[in-house]
């Protein structure tokens, strides 16, 4: 680390993405925060650090404001490895649809856009500029649906140093796949081959978090040996992921509209999890959208 129990973080990712409030959050648990700090003097900075300053929890916000000078920015974190630095990328990820919302919204422009073009070519052009950062990176946080605050929370969970919990912190999303897989997933559980309660009149309208929804689902055979097969293989993996030095897990569990199938099962594993011991957030991410299109 750039100093002993210390966080040296890189926050990067898409504009619009949430980076000033995440910014915000480090410093209040905190971080010593620094805004579109030039690639250049990154190691420099960490080097700062390293000389007894008394600044052991670094976040820098790094992004394409930089212009010609975030070019160099693979090649500073290169220059960090060679150095041995240890450092975390928290790279911040939304869908076009959301981000073109937000800057409609606070009437800001983006760092690319040109006053004759469109803003999703500039968005897109990001996307091209940022795929190498973003496959270097520690962290992904898709943050097109969660809240100020689910953002806030999640990213006091990543940056908090708690040495004495050697777990896994668990984030578990429920989703529909007929509104795209969250994107920042590390593994996703397709539960559409599961009884499906939407055609039951009475089932149609609650979701899975209601007992009689669960009821039905967990009446079938299958569903029992799904459960213990997921079960068995999440048991497996979680311990050798903690070995391996990995810091959270994002599993998504996906249904056709992500009202039914996938909120049970996700609240199954959010039980079986928060059970054995692990930290964890539980977001049911398009049960709300699906209740609204109902009405």
């Amino acid at each position: 680390m750039a100093v002993d129990r210390g966080r040296f973080l890189i926050v990067t990712g898409m504009s619009g993405a949430g980076k000033s409030l995440v910014a915000n959050t480090l410093e209040d648990i905190g971080y010593f925060c620094v805004d579109n700090l030039p690639p250049a003097l990154i190691i420099k900075f960490a080097e700062l650090c390293r000389q007894g300053s008394g600044i052991n929890k670094v976040a820098l916000v790094v992004d394409i404001r930089g212009g010609k000078m975030f070019q160099n920015m693979l090649a500073a974190l290169e220059d960090m490895e060679i150095s041995g630095y240890h450092y975390e990328v928290i790279f911040l990820e939304a869908t076009d649809e959301t981000l073109i919302r937000r800057f409609k919204e606070t009437r800001r422009s983006h760092p690319l856009h040109r006053q004759d073009g469109r803003l999703i070519d500039a968005i897109l052009r990001e996307r091209e500029i940022l795929a190498p950062l973003k496959g270097r990176a520690t962290t992904i946080i898709d943050t097109s649906a969660l809240s100020a605050s689910a953002l806030r929370e999640k990213i006091t969970v990543i940056a908090s140093d708690d040495l004495k919990s050697e777990l896994l912190t668990l984030n578990i999303v429920s989703f529909g796949f007929k509104y795209g897989v969250p994107l920042d997933a590390d593994m996703v559980f397709d539960v559409r081959f599961l009884p499906n309660p939407f055609y039951i009149d009475e089932l149609r309208h609650k979701s899975g978090e209601d007992a009689e929804v669960g009821k039905y689902i967990e009446s079938w055979p299958i569903t029992v040996q799904f459960k213990e097969r997921l079960f068995s293989l999440l048991d497996f993996l979680m311990p050798n992921y903690i070995n391996e030095g990995k810091r959270q897990m994002e599993i998504a569990v996906g249904c056709t509209g992500g009202m039914h199938r996938s909120v049970y099962i996700a609240k199954c594993l959010a039980e079986r999890y928060t059970e054995a011991g692990y930290k964890l957030t539980l977001v049911h991410r398009d049960v709300a959208l699906n209740q609204r299109h109902a009405r």
